[in-house]
């Protein structure tokens, strides 16, 4: 059987049992990920080393071939029969080609049917401002901002861009102009791609990932400066997620930034997708929106303090970590064993489970 043939054999696997992940490593069967767990294909042979250079060479243009050799690894996205777009990372390991190929669903689902809160809806409908959306890898993050984007391509007459390495799900036109560039295609960087963003007349930007401090800086100016802005970063939680963008600045500049950043953050989400009893995946998500008491906080360096105040905000919609995976548990959605894996304060979970009412920080 031909590269290609194996290729999507393999992909049309992932689709039709909803896996998440495809793994093509030599020494192992080829592996996909469903519900978050691996599954062996054992009913293929062990992949060899001709076995994934064959099919790497497939699925690379000649100039990824180059970024692979250059670089050791080499991301981009990978168009499967018009069905599906997968996310592909190619990477050398002990001198051997390994691939990782995740699916991205070609029809992007709202916020009712992500099972996340409609609450995340009204950032859809400022002007301005900064939406951070946060946690690990491969815990939906890219797949709850494009249903945010989605919504106010269908509701909204503006002009969307978004920035990612590579493009995951694609947007057509609708209310909105969407303009999608991709990292290593259309701009070098995040970084230039945001500064040229400010000349394009762009009312709504998807940044994919704040990397670094002067994508970091761009992305503040650009919220200030009248542009709605959708960006993630791999951090757990809001109060994390405040550190690590004012550490990410010399000392001497983190004061203004506390202040710049108290100013144009909207909110923070966070999310984790946990085993669904019965089958599937659920999301337990964090809220937070700015108020006055958050902004404070910033401002005078009491991240620590943003706990509570989410805590305290449920009127607002705030919703913390561990009050949503309670939720989840008590609803019968979620094993508690698999909710504790993922709580912040387990002692605190365990009194939301057993008395939700009474619980305290």
């Amino acid at each position: 059987m031909s590269a290609q043939k194996r290729i999507n054999e393999f992909l049309s696997i992932v689709v039709q049992q909803s896996a998440s992940d495809l793994h093509l490593v030599v020494g192992s069967y080829p592996t996909i990920r469903v519900d978050g767990k691996l599954l062996a294909l054992s009913q293929e042979s062990i992949l060899t080393v001709d076995d994934t250079k064959a099919m790497a060479d497939v699925l690379l243009t000649d100039l990824q071939k180059k970024t692979l050799a250059d670089a050791g690894s080499v991301d981009f996205s990978y168009n499967f029969e018009n069905k599906a777009r997968f996310r592909t990372n190619i990477f050398f390991q002990k001198g051997r080609i390994s691939i990782t190929m995740r699916l991205i669903p070609a029809k992007i689902r709202t916020l009712e049917e992500l099972n996340i809160p409609e609450k995340l809806y009204d950032f859809t409908r400022r002007s301005q401002g900064l939406v951070l959306m946060t946690g690990p890898v491969g815990h939906g993050k890219s797949t709850t901002l494009a249903s945010l984007i989605d919504s106010i391509n269908r509701e909204r007459a503006v002009h969307i861009l978004t920035i990612e390495d590579p493009i995951e799900y694609v947007h057509t036109h609708n209310k909105s102009i969407v303009n999608q560039r991709e990292i290593g295609q259309d701009a070098r960087n995040f970084a230039e791609a945001l500064r040229a963003a400010l000349r394009e007349d762009v009312n709504v930007i998807l940044v994919g990932e704040m990397r670094d401090l002067e994508t970091i800086q761009t992305v503040m100016t650009a919220a200030e400066t009248g542009h709605l802005i959708f960006a993630t970063l791999h951090t757990n939680d809001a109060a994390q997620t405040v550190d690590r963008i004012v550490d990410v600045f010399p000392s001497h500049q983190q004061n203004q930034i506390r202040v710049q950043l108290a100013n144009v953050l909207l909110g923070v989400v966070s999310q984790r997708l946990l085993p669904q009893i019965g089958g599937g995946r659920i999301p337990a998500v964090e809220i937070l929106f700015k108020n006055h008491a958050i902004g404070n906080l910033i401002r005078e360096n009491k991240s620590y303090q943003i706990d509570t105040v989410i805590e305290t905000s449920v009127r607002e919609g705030m919703v913390s970590l561990d009050k949503s995976l309670a939720d989840l548990v008590a609803r019968g959605l979620v094993a508690m064993e698999d909710a504790l894996l993922y709580a912040k304060n387990r002692e605190y979970f365990q009194m939301l489970v057993r008395d939700p009412q009474n619980a305290t920080l």
